[in-house]
């Protein structure tokens, strides 16, 4: 299946959560990850966004409370299992959850295991303040006059005390259908899966740490600047489709210079970025952009291209970077393209056809070599297109985790 109809999928069914686990990582070994759980449905039940982006916060409720005393007592409760670990930052945002997780020393359990035994946790606290006995331990309860419960349910719901009418022997898809039935307040308070990023390098863990805490900042920026801390899933530009988030209005700048450099210097075969012709090129692009009106347009994929590009985002140039990673529902830019998207100075486009594009001089299509070559195509038609984009699908501002 192409990147096109994986995504064109995405947009028109629900999403669980977000991309899959590291394949091929081992998580019973040691290791430090960032973890984010959302609230199932986007319920925002963990707390409240301040408005001053000066000092940035978030008021819990009591359920935030309790989310984030079950994440610091992950450590003693997990010690109980032979698990050595540790927890370093967390957020509770109001509708999703953020941590970093090191695991200290091989384990008996996963780290899905550990991250389960806390989502139970969560849900267990958050019912019973509602009422409910524990999730695992009550039986299914629906309307069996209802034509939607379909008939395993109907016949484990008329066995009250029977072992399988509990919740906790259903499978997990038995579990999904009988959540879907069911109201919100008997559901579990997670999504089904949650996101984890492996860390680097101590520089990485530092990042992880500061992403961290620096989230209700981020989260109310974006809810301040909807037009420049845009993020739509599917846009159409000319007659291609892209995914975005930043400055759309970037489009319509009438100069736009595309910023391309090969790998290798044509004659001297040096690394470009390295040879004198770089800088006379680099120092044009630098002055066109001083006269004023104009925005750099590039992949920033070859050396000299990602030299260019970074020091637009660190002057404050305006630019539309075109990157080959998909945007989806939960995807967010690292801190440095943040804070040029805050400032509107950035467009990011993630074009959806990419893999479906033609091959370079025989060479497949999904290749570094091809997709140098597609994405600075497309770069060369950003930068001759001049009207609005068409947004396919509503923005999504608002939503989703910062």
């Amino acid at each position: 299946m192409t990147n096109f109809a994986q995504r064109k999928i995405a947009t028109t069914t629900t999403v669980k959560s977000y991309r899959p686990h590291n394949p091929g990582h081992n998580y019973y070994g040691t290791g430090i990850y960032l973890i984010t759980l959302v609230v199932s449905q986007r319920s925002p039940l963990l707390g409240h966004l301040g408005n001053d982006v000066t000092h940035p916060s978030v008021t819990l409720s009591p359920l935030g409370e309790v989310v984030m005393q079950a994440w610091n007592d992950i450590p003693k409760k997990q010690e109980a299992h032979g698990n050595r670990v540790a927890v370093h930052a967390c957020v509770c945002m109001p509708d999703h959850f953020h941590g970093v997780i090191e695991a200290l020393e091989p384990m008996h359990w996963s780290l899905g295991d550990i991250i389960q035994a806390f989502k139970a946790a969560c849900t267990s606290h958050w019912q019973l303040q509602q009422g409910y006995n524990r999730s695992s331990n009550r039986p299914i309860s629906v309307d069996c006059t209802d034509p939607r419960v379909p008939a395993w349910m109907r016949e484990k719901a008329c066995r009250h005390t029977s072992e399988g009418a509990l919740i906790r022997v259903l499978s997990k898809r038995q579990r999904q259908q009988y959540y879907a039935l069911v109201r919100r307040e008997q559901q579990p308070l997670f999504d089904d899966n949650y996101d984890d990023t492996v860390c680097l390098n101590q520089r990485h863990r530092e990042a992880m740490i500061a992403y961290v805490h620096d989230n209700p900042r981020r989260a109310i920026l974006r809810r301040e600047l909807p037009h420049i801390m845009q993020r739509c899933l599917h846009v159409q530009i000319a007659e291609r489709h892209y995914g975005s988030f930043g400055n759309l209005f970037l489009l319509r700048w009438a100069n736009k210079v595309q910023v391309q450099c090969h790998r290798l210097h044509p004659v001297s075969r040096l690394p470009y970025e390295q040879t004198s012709d770089f800088e006379q090129q680099r120092q044009q692009w630098v002055d066109i952009i001083k006269q004023g009106a104009t925005v750099m347009v590039t992949p920033g994929i070859s050396h000299g291209e990602i030299i260019m590009k970074n020091e637009c985002l660190k002057n404050g140039y305006p630019i539309i970077h075109i990157q080959k990673d998909p945007i989806g529902p939960y995807w967010k830019p690292e801190r440095m393209r943040f804070e040029a998207c805050v400032n509107g100075n950035l467009l990011i486009l993630a074009p959806w056809e990419l893999d479906a594009m033609h091959a370079v001089n025989g060479i497949p299509a999904d290749t570094d070599y091809s997709r140098f070559h597609n994405l600075n195509n497309l770069a060369t038609e950003i930068c001759a297109f001049n009207g609005n984009a068409k947004i396919i699908n509503s923005p999504t501002s608002s939503q989703g985790h910062s």
